[in-house]
C-alpha cells in the first residue's frame, strides 16, 4: 500500500492522547459516613500512584479511531502496475562534438577537452549509442556510431581516448556553426528508423571564443527533440595578444623609400599586458633579425605596425611578436617585398617626345605608375619593327597600329595563350591588322568626324561625343559605379572608329558612346582577351588623358586586368586554395612545397593547390616561373575572449534551460500515475467509514462501561 499525502500519516501520533487520558484518569471521590476517629491512633499516610491502565477495550478503540482516520487522510492507494520511468526502453544517441581549431591549442586546453571527452563516453551506458566528432573549420567523425556499435562496450573508452590521441588542435578557424549543423545531421541519420521518444544530444566541448563563426545556424531549421549540452573549457592564461598580416596599400608603398610590412597587432579586453615587441626572425630561433618594434597596445584596442625589412638579409619570412602569454598566434608569415619589374611591350608610329600624341602620355603613365616596389620596362616597336620576341616576355601589349601579316598572328597566339592587347586603332586604316588579331575575313571598320574637319584640331563650340552608356559591372569601369564617381560626361570625343559588333563573334561593348555606337569592346580570344578601344587618348581624338581622374584609373584598371600588376604580398589563410594560375598556364602542372612537407605535384588542369593546413610560406614552380605566398592562421582566431553563453539559444541552437531533466520526469510521471491510481480507487473512504463505525462502537462500550460504575457505587460497591 502507498499514501498519496503520506505527511498525514504523522497525525497517527495523537494515539498518545488517548494513553495520556488514561494514565491520569481518576475516579470518582465518594463521602462515606463513619463514626469519630478520637480513639484511633493516629498514622501516616501511605502515598500511591495509581499507574494503572484502565479500560482497555475503550482504549484500543480511540486509538484505533485515531489510527484510521490518519491513514484516511494520508489517501492510501494499492500500486496495481509499476510507474515507467520516461528513458525506459529508450537509448541515448549522443555526439560528443570536441573542438580543434587553432585557439585551443592554449596551455591546457586541449587537455581538458579530451578529458571531459572521455568522460562523457564513460558515462554513457552499454545500451547508448556515442559519436565522436572533431571540428575546425569542418567538422569530421574520429568515432563513429558505427564504429562505436562494433567496439565491446568494454573496449570503447580505450577506442576514443586512441582517436583523441591520435589528433590533437589543427591550424583551421572555428566554424562552430558549420561543425552543430554536422552533428545535428548525424543525429537525424542515426536515430531516422527510431521511435520519436529516444533522446538525442549534442555535448560541445571547447574553448567557446568568440572569433567562432556561428552565423549559418540563422538559416539552420533546428531538429526537435535535439538536445544541446555546452561543456566550457577556460584557458590557464587570459592575456592573448595576436597578430594579423595587413596587405600593403598602394600609398604607402608608393611614399616608403624602404620596403616594409604592415602588421596590426590585436590585445584581448582582459589582458594583463599592454608593452610588446615585433620584428622579423628566422624559424627555429626567437632572436630578432634587425631591430625589432616596441610598441604599447592597451588591452582590448589594436596598433598598425610598420616592420622595416632588415637589408642584407636573405630568406626572411617570418614576423614575430614577444610579450605574449600564448604563443599561438604571435607569427605571421610573409615574403618580404621585392621589386619587381612588369615587361610592357607598345606598338606605335608615335615619336616619344610628340606631346599630343598616345605614346607620350602612356610613357608618362608608367613612370608614374612606379614605386620603389615595382617597375615597368616598356619596349617600344613601330608596327613594321616588331618582332616575337618584343611581344612574347610582355604582360600586356598596346598597340595604336596594327599591320595584317605576321605581327598580328602572333599576337593573336599570344592571346590565345592568355595575355591581354590594348588596341586603340588611330584609323579605319587598321581594320585589315584588327581582322587578322581576330581571327576573321574583315572588319567593317570606318572614321566618324563629330564636328570637326580633318586634319584641324578641336576648338570650342565645335562637336564632340561623350560616353553614354557604360558597363559600370566590368573591372574596368566598377571602381566608378560611385554616383561620386561615375559622371563621365567630361569626357569629349571628336574622332573615333565605327564598328559593327555583329561582324565579331562573342564581342560586347563595354562601353558606347552617346550616338550609340561602340566606344569600348572586350572580345575573348583563347584564354586571353582583345580590348579595342575605338577612339585613342591623344589630342586629335578626345581630350581622355588630360582628364587624370579617369584616364589614370582606366589604364591602371587595363593592367591590373591584364595581370601585369602582380601583388606586393599574396598571402592567404589556413585551408584557403593557392590558385595555379600565379605561376602556369591551365595546361601546366605546379610543383608546390608545404613548409613542412616534401614537395607535392598539381596535375595539369588543375585550378588550385587546396592542402594549406599549416601556416608557412608555400613555395609554387612551373619551369622557371616561381613564386612564394605566405599561408597564415584566420584572424578570427585571435580574438579568445569567450562568446556569450546565450548567443548560441539566440541563434537558434536549443539552449542548456530546454533541456529534459530526466530525474524531474520520472517523479512527475509517477505523480500522475499516482494520483490517478488513489483516485480510481478511493480507499480514503471506507477509513472515514471504519472510524465513524469505531467511534460509535467506542460511544456505546463508554456509556455501559460509566452506566455499570454508577450503579456499582449507588449500592456501595467499588468500581473495579
Amino acid at each position: 500500500m502507498s499514501f498519496l499525502t503520506p505527511f498525514f500519516l504523522f497525525g497517527a501520533l495523537a494515539i498518545a492522547a488517548p494513553l495520556i487520558y488514561h494514565l491520569i484518569k481518576r475516579t470518582t471521590r465518594d463521602r462515606t459516613i463513619f463514626s469519630s476517629l478520637m480513639f484511633l491512633l493516629p498514622s501516616p499516610p501511605r502515598l500511591s500512584r495509581k499507574n494503572k491502565l484502565e479500560d482497555l477495550l475503550l482504549l484500543l478503540l480511540r486509538c484505533l479511531a485515531v489510527g484510521l482516520l490518519a491513514f484516511g487522510f494520508g489517501r492510501p492507494f494499492f500500486r496495481n502496475t509499476a510507474v515507467v520511468e520516461p528513458t525506459t526502453g529508450q537509448t541515448k544517441r549522443i555526439v560528443v562534438l570536441v573542438d580543434r581549431s587553432a585557439s585551443m591549442r592554449r596551455a591546457g586546453v586541449w587537455t581538458e577537452a579530451t578529458n571531459r571527452a572521455l568522460a562523457q563516453v564513460r558515462a554513457a551506458s552499454p545500451a547508448d549509442q556515442v559519436a565522436v566528432y572533431g571540428f575546425s573549420n569542418q567538422a569530421a567523425a574520429l568515432v563513429s556510431f558505427e564504429e562505436w556499435r562494433n567496439t565491446p562496450a568494454s573496449g570503447r573508452t580505450d577506442k576514443v581516448a586512441a582517436a583523441l590521441g591520435g589528433t590533437g588542435p589543427d591550424w583551421g578557424n572555428t566554424r562552430l556553426g558549420t561543425a552543430l549543423i554536422t552533428a545535428a545531421e548525424a543525429l537525424a541519420d542515426a536515430t531516422k528508423d527510431e521511435p520519436a521518444a529516444a533522446i538525442r544530444q549534442i555535448v560541445l566541448i571547447s574553448d567557446l571564443q568568440s572569433g567562432a563563426e556561428i552565423s549559418n545556424l540563422q538559416s539552420f531549421d533546428w531538429p526537435k527533440g535535439v538536445q544541446l549540452k555546452i561543456e566550457s573549457i577556460k584557458a590557464r592564461n587570459v592575456t592573448n595578444a595576436g597578430l594579423q598580416l595587413l596587405v600593403e596599400a598602394p600609398d604607402a608603398a608608393a611614399n616608403s623609400a624602404t620596403a616594409a610590412v604592415r602588421v596590426r597587432i590585436t590585445n584581448a579586453a582582459d589582458s594583463g599586458k599592454d608593452n610588446f615587441q615585433v620584428g622579423w626572425t628566422r624559424p627555429g630561433s626567437e632572436a630578432f633579425v634587425g631591430k625589432p618594434v616596441d610598441q604599447y597596445v592597451p588591452a582590448g584596442q589594436a596598433r598598425v605596425v610598420t616592420v622595416p625589412v632588415p637589408e642584407g638579409q636573405a630568406d626572411l619570412q617570418q614576423i614575430t611578436l614577444k610579450g605574449d602569454d600564448e604563443p599561438f598566434d604571435n607569427t605571421v608569415y610573409a615574403v618580404p617585398p621585392e621589386k619587381q619589374r612588369v615587361k610592357v611591350a607598345y606598338v606605335g608610329s608615335e615619336l616619344p617626345n610628340a606631346t599630343t600624341q598616345p605614346l607620350y602620355f602612356f610613357q608618362n603613365f608608367l613612370k608614374g605608375s612606379e614605386t620603389p616596389r615595382l617597375a615597368f620596362d616598356l619596349t617600344v616597336r613601330a608596327p613594321g619593327a616588331v618582332a616575337a620576341e618584343d611581344v612574347q616576355p610582355a604582360k600586356v601589349v598596346f598597340a595604336t597600329e596594327l599591320p595584317a601579316g605576321a605581327v598580328a598572328s602572333e599576337l593573336r597566339s599570344e592571346m590565345q595563350a592568355g595575355k591581354t592587347v590594348v588596341f586603340a586603332p588611330r584609323s579605319a586604316a587598321a581594320a585589315a591588322g584588327l581582322a587578322t588579331l581576330l581571327g576573321v575575313a574583315s572588319v567593317p571598320l570606318t572614321d566618324v568626324n563629330v564636328g570637326v574637319p580633318a586634319g584641324t584640331r578641336a576648338t570650342a563650340g565645335s562637336g564632340y561625343a561623350m560616353f553614354g552608356d557604360i558597363d559600370f559591372r566590368h573591372p574596368l569601369f566598377v571602381e566608378f559605379a560611385d554616383p561620386l564617381y561615375s559622371d563621365f560626361t567630361k569626357i569629349t570625343v571628336f574622332k573615333y572608329r565605327r564598328l559593327n559588333l555583329d561582324s565579331i563573334p562573342g564581342a560586347r561593348a563595354v562601353a558606347r558612346f552617346d550616338q550609340g555606337d561602340p566606344a569600348l569592346v572586350e572580345v575573348p580570344v583563347g584564354s586571353g582577351r582583345l580590348l579595342l578601344l575605338l577612339t585613342t587618348w591623344s589630342r586629335e581624338d578626345s581630350n581622355l588623358a588630360v582628364i587624370t581622374s579617369k584616364f589614370l584609373p582606366l589604364l591602371s584598371n587595363m593592367l591590373d586586368l591584364a595581370g601585369a600588376i602582380p601583388d606586393q604580398i599574396m598571402q592567404y589563410t589556413v585551408n584557403d586554395p593557392i590558385p595555379a594560375a600565379l605561376v602556369a598556364a591551365p595546361t601546366e602542372a605546379v610543383t608546390v612545397t608545404p613548409p613542412d612537407g616534401p614537395a607535392e605535384t598539381v596535375a595539369a588542369g588543375t585550378t588550385s593547390f587546396t592542402r594549406t593546413r599549416q601556416p608557412g610560406i608555400y613555395k609554387l614552380a612551373a619551369g622557371a616561373r616561381t613564386a612564394r605566398v605566405s599561408v597564415n592562421l584566420d584572424v578570427a582566431e585571435t580574438r579568445t575572449s569567450p562568446m556569450p553563453m546565450d548567443l548560441l539559444e539566440r541563434y537558434g541552437a536549443p539552449g542548456e534551460a530546454k533541456q529534459v531533466d530526466a530525474g524531474r520526469e520520472a517523479r512527475r510521471e509517477a505523480l500522475l500515475q499516482s494520483n490517478e491510481a488513489e483516485g480510481r480507487q478511493k480507499l480514503w473512504r471506507w477509513f472515514i467509514g471504519a472510524t465513524l463505525v469505531v467511534l460509535l462502537v467506542e460511544t456505546a462500550i463508554a456509556g455501559w462501561t460509566a452506566r455499570r460504575n454508577a450503579a456499582t457505587v449507588s449500592t456501595g460497591g467499588t468500581t473495579p
